[in-house]
């Protein structure tokens, strides 16, 4: 089957947050929203088909989380990552931000050490702080190549007797690397040393580009099973955010026993009649959805990296291995961040995330979201090539 990707439905006028938020954020409504991580894309077919079947029963009551919706989830893990979960592993979650905060209060004190690589998606290092834990930060080293990797020198000088969560983000949002597997034993060596717990978000894992391959932190062996906490879910890879739903698979019990004190003394509940429809409709029948999007997403980074390239002193293009959201070194433009974020705004007309709020080392950087229609990508280099003209001009 063939996916149409060309146009998507139009969202201004429905409550879409990267659209209402725009006045806010931006300080006018005039600009393309390509800052939050969902799709300008329509949600797929057969989620909304298996909705509006469920809709045909007039009572949308209390439902317990079918054990249906998981198993199909575990069969896409084996599958599609060669990582096997038990159906008593698996905990429903309202967003992997909800289980980073379960987590936290699961496994650290106040005064405890928690490690974040940054640049990073931001809640990592604001959940932290909010829990009156301590930051604990190992920056990424930025290569030659524009690429990242995990700075292990760095960590081992850090770590001490209260470091007792890492938290990992895999693939990584917002450089875009998919970890290989000898960077993450380097992290596993360090984490069973000195008994760290890994919280491992894996919301990304499906949105990874050939050659490269997603390799689940639980997948490492068994010692690595036992010490993780993976957070994995529907609403980055079939656009599904609005449906509020993800998972947590954690093998160990004694980790699983106390992350769910925790979790019961918030009530989590059992989410949504309508998200567990949607959840398992994306496992069962997603892959050649998916598929076709990537193949039209990097086609979309494509013509992003082409444009940088016709700009080499301006802007650079982070090497993408996964997720939708371009990392763009600015630095060339010699503007400071508000500067930078207000060319972007102004100049192009462009609502980016400004690198700095993924942390110090973000400075000089924007992270763009690329998970549009090729007539709206089509739109957005024509108004980022002219403001770059204008600006070398």
């Amino acid at each position: 089957m063939n996916y149409d990707f060309s146009t998507s439905t139009c969202r201004e006028n429905t409550n879409a947050e990267k659209y209402v938020l725009r006045e806010k954020l931006f300080g006018t409504n005039d600009v393309m929203p390509l800052w939050v991580a969902d799709m300008d894309i329509d949600t797929p077919d057969f989620v909304i088909e298996a909705v509006k079947k469920r809709l045909e029963h007039p009572i949308i009551g209390y439902e317990e989380v079918p054990p249906s919706m998981f198993l199909a989830q575990i069969g896409w893990m084996k599958n599609e990552h060669s990582v096997e979960f038990a159906l008593e592993d698996m905990l429903h979650s309202h967003s992997v931000v909800a289980s980073m905060n379960v987590a936290i209060e699961a496994f650290t004190q106040k005064g405890d050490k928690i490690i974040v690589q940054t640049p990073v998606y931001p809640p990592f290092f604001h959940s932290v702080m909010e829990h009156e834990r301590e930051l604990l930060k190992n920056p990424l080293r930025l290569r030659d190549d524009g690429s990242y990797t995990f700075d292990i020198e760095d960590l081992k000088s850090k770590i001490d007797e209260k470091t007792k969560l890492l938290l990992l983000c895999s693939p990584h949002n917002p450089v875009g690397r998919v970890w290989r597997k000898e960077e993450l034993e380097e992290i596993l060596e360090l984490c069973l040393k000195h008994n760290i717990v890994v919280f491992s978000d894996e919301i990304h894992s499906d949105l990874v580009y050939t050659p490269n391959v997603h390799v689940p932190f639980a997948s490492l062996s068994y010692e690595a099973r036992d010490i993780t906490v993976t957070a994995i879910g529907v609403g980055k890879s079939f656009n599904m955010a609005g449906f509020a739903i993800s998972s947590v698979a954690i093998p160990n019990k004694d980790l699983r026993d106390r992350f769910l004190k925790v979790y019961n003394r918030i009530h989590f509940a059992n989410g949504s009649t309508l998200s567990h429809v949607a959840f398992e409709a994306a496992y069962k029948e997603g892959k050649i959805w998916l598929e076709e999007l990537k193949t039209h997403l990097f086609k979309n980074y494509q013509m992003l990296k082409k444009l940088s390239e016709k700009f080499p002193h301006l802007i650079k293009l982070t090497p993408i291995e996964a997720t939708y959201l371009a990392w763009l070194d600015c630095r060339g433009l010699g503007l400071r961040d508000k500067e930078l974020r207000d060319f972007f705004v102004h100049e192009a007309g462009l609502g980016l995330s400004a690198g700095i709020s993924f942390g110090r080392e973000g400075s000089g950087f924007m992270r763009l979201n690329f998970a549009i229609s090729s007539a709206k990508m089509s739109q957005l280099i024509e108004k980022l090539q002219k403001a770059l003209q204008e600006h070398r001009n």
